[in-house]
């Protein structure tokens, strides 16, 4: 049987009344005629989402879901019965989310943060927005540096708590985020720090040398942009600096060392200015 809650490259295998039948050469799997490319060739590769349909039988469908098996997304709650919620998550069916796996009680409307995963006993996928537990306690595969993508989960007063790569809880620092952000919202990130106790801190942006390089050039792109000039230089505000620029004043004038240095650049009492 395919695994559902994934994506398939599948070969068209045949075409029947109720829609076409495609197969990786030992399982097969239908895809419905409402889902049939209005162009197709017998053999020829699709790529389709398969899940259960309102039978429990797996189907194929080229429909895209908000969230895969083993993903995290932010989906708002259709309705809510006796056995627990339903999500919506771009699909007909809707996806379940018992009250078990509830961190707290959903409402109607409302959007949660959830993992999708398959639930053993019954082979069907659900929802959970007790996601700690599906996250990897120890940091492995990961080091200092390296970018990983991420997506915030919460925000508190400490920071913006992020999962990375899918597998693993992140802390990015309130005054070291120069964006608007909120639990969904998906980008590259950087390893800063991996704590003794398996903790890890994350940046938005690289660090160090590295850094530097990219917003040098974020700066030149703001100048191109602003007719050569921008009213921004070591006296001004951290905070319109992050307002104009979305990068710390520390950052900003690393940058501005760098193009002056390559003589690209001058800086005066009333700004910078392309030469």
């Amino acid at each position: 049987m395919l695994q559902i809650g994934v994506y398939h490259t599948l070969k068209i295998d045949r075409e029947t009344k109720v829609g076409l039948f495609l197969t990786n050469g030992k399982d097969d799997v239908l895809l419905p005629n409402k889902y049939v490319p209005n162009d197709f060739t017998i053999g020829e590769d699709l790529t389709v989402f398969v899940y259960l349909d309102h039978e429990e039988r797996p189907v194929a469908t080229t429909l895209k879901p908000s969230i895969t098996l083993n993903s995290f997304a932010v989906l708002k709650v259709n309705y809510i019965n006796k056995f627990g919620a339903f999500l919506n998550w771009g699909m007909e069916k809707d996806l379940f989310a018992p009250f078990k796996e509830q961190a707290r009680p959903m409402e109607k409307d409302k959007r949660y943060i959830v993992t999708m995963y398959l639930d053993k006993q019954t082979g069907r996928l659900a929802a959970s927005s007790k996601i700690n537990q599906f996250l990897d306690k120890e940091p492995l595969d990961i080091e200092v540096g390296q970018e990983v993508d991420l997506m915030v989960s919460h925000i508190t007063e400490i920071g913006i708590n992020v999962i990375i790569n899918w597998r693993f809880r992140g802390l990015a620092y309130q005054n070291e985020v120069f964006e608007t952000v909120s639990p969904g919202y998906k980008t590259k990130g950087y390893i800063k720090t991996i704590r003794p106790d398996g903790k890890i801190d994350v940046s938005f942006q690289k660090q160090g040398f590295e850094a530097i390089d990219d917003s040098a050039q974020q700066v030149l792109e703001a100048l191109k942009q602003n007719d050569g000039i921008l009213r921004l230089n070591d006296n001004s505000h951290p905070e319109e600096i992050k307002s104009v620029l979305k990068m710390s004043k520390k950052t900003f004038k690393k940058a501005i060392g760098s193009l002056y240095k390559q003589k690209l650049i001058d800086i005066n009492n009333e700004g910078i200015q392309l030469v």
